[in-house]
């Protein structure tokens, strides 16, 4: 697959702008809901059939893959960014750790004063310990992937198995059982009036998260370790075949597309259905997500990557729209925050837990693709980095990096 400009893959790009455009999809809840109704959907919120199809369609086609396809283009540009720094003669050691330790406090920024949800922070530490493999063969970078997601499937079902226990039990006899019922009534007048005082704005929510999550981040690590470094590791081996960079036969792409992306849809769809028959009762949201899909999400995000590099053969206009969202997609994953928390805080709109799921997505989520669609290509047509891209460029190397391009005289960049 060709290039967009010197040194840019535009399959990788445009994988990219779909999987950080996915991901909005789902945490345009975490981001206007409490945190509980992110993995709960009885938890606030749940009445309309809106919220009903909201619900099913990101937990068929979006929550999960498209983080899981984010995780392996984070491997896959690991290593393309020390590549660039050997050919440049620089260390890419050096390289790769300025960049985690910036994007660490970036995202610890992110978790304690804007959204609980930050993955950021994440990724920087599983970065740290990511590193370690980048010049593995592909064979062994394969090898060390499917172990680490066997073991991260493992631990999902095993914990599935512990929800289920509660399935059935006396709500007086059983702690577990009893939070599962409170649950699926909904969360109290009180918890809701909680969450919402602790988003009154950025300090309150600094104080909130101090209070209650304040090594939530690095814990998260600990416990996603394993998937999310055996997605780093299988973006770094089917970077290094040719399969993330268009190069492989569309024979290749069309088997994966069908058969990992279709295969897994169609049985995503019939654990939906179990959840829909259970009525999304806790906690078979839970089992159907972790301990029923789990091990679905990284063959469905190589799926949509084949199915992506089919779709952008021949590249378009949306194609290039699409992979300017790719390339800036550090601003476009930050940008949402950035947006809402004046809508959702207090100290602004205050929508904070008052809008249903449904109308959450209807209300936001549209307008916020667009919006990425439409900015994008017109300022990196002027710009060589999106503006968070050039930021955490210019705090890595300790000074201000150049952005703007330098265009021929009387030569206007295109919108």
């Amino acid at each position: 697959m060709a290039t967009t400009q010197p040194g840019r893959i535009i399959s990788l790009d445009i994988i990219r702008g779909i999987a950080v455009m996915g991901i909005l999809s789902v945490n345009i809840v975490g981001l206007g809901m409490m945190q509980g109704a992110y993995f709960w959907p009885t938890l606030n919120g749940f009445d309309a059939l809106g919220d009903r199809i909201m619900y099913l369609v990101n937990f068929v086609l979006i929550d999960g893959k498209m983080r899981s396809l984010f995780s392996i283009l984070f491997g896959a540009s690991l290593v393309l960014i020390c590549e660039k720094a050997l050919e440049k003669g620089q260390s890419p050691a050096k390289t790769h750790y300025a960049r985690m330790v910036t994007l660490l406090l970036i995202g610890l920024a992110h978790f304690y004063f804007l959204w609980w949800g930050d993955i950021l922070s994440h990724y920087a530490l599983i970065g740290l310990v990511a590193f370690l493999f980048w010049k593995r063969s592909p064979k062994v970078l394969l090898i060390w992937s499917i172990i680490f997601l066997v073991l991260n499937a493992l631990m999902m079902i095993g914990g599935s198995f512990d929800m289920a226990r509660a399935i059935g039990a006396d709500p007086e006899e059983s702690q577990q059982a009893a939070a599962f019922a409170q649950m699926a009534k909904g969360a109290p007048p009180e918890a809701l009036a909680a969450t919402a005082a602790a988003v009154a704005n950025p300090i309150a929510h600094l104080m909130h998260m101090i209070d209650n999550q304040l090594l939530q981040p690095f814990m998260v690590s600990i416990f996603l370790l394993p998937e999310t470094l055996g997605l780093m590791l299988l973006g770094m081996a089917t970077y290094k075949l040719g399969f993330l960079t268009g190069e492989m036969r569309d024979s290749v792409y069309k088997k994966w597309a069908w058969i990992a992306l279709g295969g897994g849809i169609v049985f995503t769809a019939f654990v939906a259905y179990i959840i829909h028959v259970h009525d999304y009762a806790p906690p078979w949201p839970m089992i159907g997500r972790n301990g029923a899909t789990a091990w679905t999400r990284a063959p469905m995000a190589l799926g949509y990557a084949a199915f992506l590099i089919l779709a952008f053969r021949n590249i378009g206009w949306l194609g290039e729209r699409v992979a300017a969202v790719g390339r800036a997609a550090f601003t476009n994953y930050l940008g949402p925050t950035l947006i809402t928390t004046p809508i959702f805080f207090g100290f602004g709109g205050g929508l904070f837990n008052e809008l249903s799921r449904g109308e959450l997505w209807l209300f936001f989520v549209p307008a916020l693709w667009a919006l990425m669609l439409l900015w994008s290509k017109p300022w990196l047509d002027r710009h060589r980095y999106g503006p968070l891209e050039w930021a955490w460029r210019s705090m890595a190397r300790g000074r201000i990096e150049p952005n703007r391009k330098a265009l021929p005289s009387g030569v206007a960049a295109t919108a």
